[in-house]
């Protein structure tokens, strides 16, 4: 008996399994290249962004974090574009920019999540019918029944509980993979805007320090 037989003899519930595990693996893949797209070199990328802002060059920011193409590398961007607006509106444009960056980190993990925790119940739903169904069985033959009678349709009720686990645990496990990554991620882009703000804040500071020398000069 194939793989194939056998997920026949599991009965209707092991089509919304395989739905499930269909579902579970697009988004698997999707998430799992998305993250690693996301990934950048924080400390070079700092040291550049750093350059640019104490030279108070921001469009060649806004073009170097265009290049990046990662979500900390967009929500600087659009900070950036605050500069002249004030402190505030930069942090404030930051965390704007870094709240949508985490929604978009986090989309297709609630599918997962829901597959996680259907998937295993769709299998002990199928084991329960699959039970009911045996039991018709005994009464059916009035108490004569012997156990290769039953087997049967016992072991086919319970190949809905292992496709279910089969599919829920990975999917289990790759939700709590991903949802970790999403919180290295938030914890980098909290740094990152600290550090830009501050940047910002002391060349500023800078520039407000060197007019004031000129004009004590003048």
């Amino acid at each position: 008996m194939n793989l194939f037989e056998i997920f026949l003899k599991g009965g209707v519930l092991m089509w919304p399994i395989l739905l499930c595990s269909v579902v579970g693996l697009a988004v698997i893949i999707e998430r799992f290249w998305a993250l690693r797209l996301a990934k950048i070199n924080l400390p070079a990328f700092m040291v550049r962004i750093r350059g640019y802002i104490k030279n108070r060059d921001m469009s060649g920011a806004a073009s170097f974090c265009m290049q990046e193409k990662s979500p900390i590398a967009h929500m600087v961007r659009k900070g950036l574009k605050k500069f002249g607006m004030g402190h505030e509106r930069v942090k404030e444009a930051i965390e704007n920019a870094g709240r949508q960056e985490i929604t978009k980190l986090e989309k297709g993990l609630s599918v997962l999540a829901t597959i996680a925790g259907v998937a295993p119940l769709l299998g002990f739903l199928g084991t329960v019918t699959g039970m009911i169904q045996a039991f018709m069985t005994i009464e059916d033959l009035a108490g004569t029944a012997n156990p290769s009678d039953l087997a049967g349709g016992i072991w086919e009720a319970l190949i809905t509980t292992a496709f279910g686990l089969i599919v829920g645990i990975p999917a289990l496990a790759f939700y709590n993979y991903f949802l970790s990554g999403i919180k290295s991620f938030v914890s980098d882009m909290e740094t990152v805007a600290n550090d830009v703000v501050d940047t910002m804040q002391d060349t500023t500071k800078e520039a407000v320090d060197l007019d004031d020398e000129v004009e004590i000069d003048i």
